[in-house]
């Protein structure tokens, strides 16, 4: 696998890539990962890293001029890997992952798999990095459309709308594209393993006031991602009278979000955690009586809500195509952007204790029938089968 970004950092995508190996893992096979210089190590991993830039070695989430010369990092070391490891697949996360692993696949004379997390130019343009009027633009729609294209023998899609996205604007076959939703550790994230002495010693420690019903998010913090217009939700709920308190969990950025609470009069009751590991994620979630996802970007896809299905808690969402794949008629939606609707579909929530948990258990039981990790295992490898059968065909 070519993964580029500091794996293993307790978010997003991050998680897509360690369930994934995991699974793959846990059905025989033998998973190496090549990854930037950064991030956390994962027991019984085999994690390969870049050297460390000589003039960058501080870096925020995202894109970044930097992120050049640590795929060029990236790619040196690929190759290094793969060559003395004569792996069967590549596996590449993200674009830049495809664009390195499809060089090394090449090389090698393997299939490529690209596993698609979103548009590369529309991230660029969520993360501030690409202006969509720009001069730079149509190159970087140019180079997108060429990795799609050309480069993988099959692309897992973590959504439906990114296939049709793939279909209609990039003109990538459809027979090319396996849409693999992104799936949860169901064991991991279970309601049940934890008690409610254990709960309430967490919230101490976490300063929330007793008595009030806990808004709970957890991912990446970023404009995006809609994490303001929870502090703005905060802001709605205090004027109306409603006592509920947000449990913002992630990162970076929390100094930011914590003067923003504070500038709306809101601090205290709004409770920044910081960076959550991963192991510890099930534990901070089961303190939530709403789960929350104001992601407004739709280029994306929201595994996040995934965690908060198999944690039984009902959901919050802004209406999008990937917010409804996954929750269906089971998502509680306010219109996208729409910081007041959202506001008011939460304070429903709360004055509902009996919709809450009829929701939560048929939100668990949907992610258990349709978002297991080990049968997405399953599917991954009868890809890689499938690939590895054409190449073959063809070198004879």
């Amino acid at each position: 696998m070519v993964a580029p970004t500091s794996f293993f950092g307790d978010y997003g995508g991050h998680i897509r890539i360690l369930e994934e190996t995991l699974a793959l893992q846990a059905l025989g096979h033998q998973v190496t990962i090549v990854t930037y210089f950064k991030g956390n190590d994962v027991a019984g991993l085999d994690i390969r890293r870049t050297a460390a830039l000589p003039w960058h070695t501080q870096y925020e989430v995202g894109s970044s001029r930097h992120k050049l010369a640590f795929d060029l990092y990236l790619a040196v070391r690929a190759l290094r890997v793969g060559l003395a490891a004569r792996p069967d697949i590549i596996h590449g996360h993200m674009h830049e992952g495809a664009l390195i692993g499809g060089l090394v696949a090449h090389w090698l004379g393997v299939p490529l798999i690209f596993d698609y997390q979103g548009s590369l130019t529309g991230e660029m343009v969520d993360h501030g990095f690409l202006n969509p009027q720009g001069q730079l633009y149509p190159w970087a729609r140019q180079l997108e459309r060429f990795i799609d294209r050309r480069l993988p023998q099959a692309i897992l899609t973590s959504s439906l709308r990114a296939r049709h996205s793939l279909e209609n604007d990039f003109g990538v076959r459809p027979e090319r594209i396996s849409p693999l939703p992104d799936c949860v550790d169901l064991n991991r994230f279970c309601p049940d393993h934890f008690s409610t002495e254990a709960k309430t010693a967490l919230r101490e420690q976490l300063g929330v006031p007793a008595g009030r019903p806990i808004v709970a998010y957890l991912g990446l913090l970023a404009s995006y991602q809609g994490t303001g217009h929870l502090i703005e939700a905060a802001a709605h709920l205090k004027q109306a009278g409603e006592d509920v308190h947000f449990l913002i969990m992630g990162y970076p950025g929390v100094d930011g979000y914590r003067a923003m609470a504070r500038d709306l009069g809101v601090a205290e009751r709004v409770t920044l955690t910081g960076r959550v590991p991963y192991a510890e994620a099930p534990c901070y979630l089961s303190l939530g009586d709403v789960a929350v996802s104001p992601k407004v970007s739709v280029t994306e896809g929201s595994g996040k809500v995934l965690n908060y299905m198999a944690m039984a808690q009902p959901i919050v969402a802004y209406d999008t195509s990937v917010h409804r794949e996954y929750l269906g008629d089971l998502g509680v939606y306010a219109p996208a952007g729409d910081v007041a609707a959202l506001a008011t579909r939460i304070a429903e929530l709360a004055h509902d204790p009996e919709r809450r948990h009829c929701l939560g258990q048929q939100l668990r039981q949907r992610a258990a029938a349709n978002y297991s990790w080990q049968r997405a295992a399953g599917e991954i490898v009868r890809i890689y089968r499938a690939c590895l059968g054409t190449k073959r065909k063809l070198a004879s």
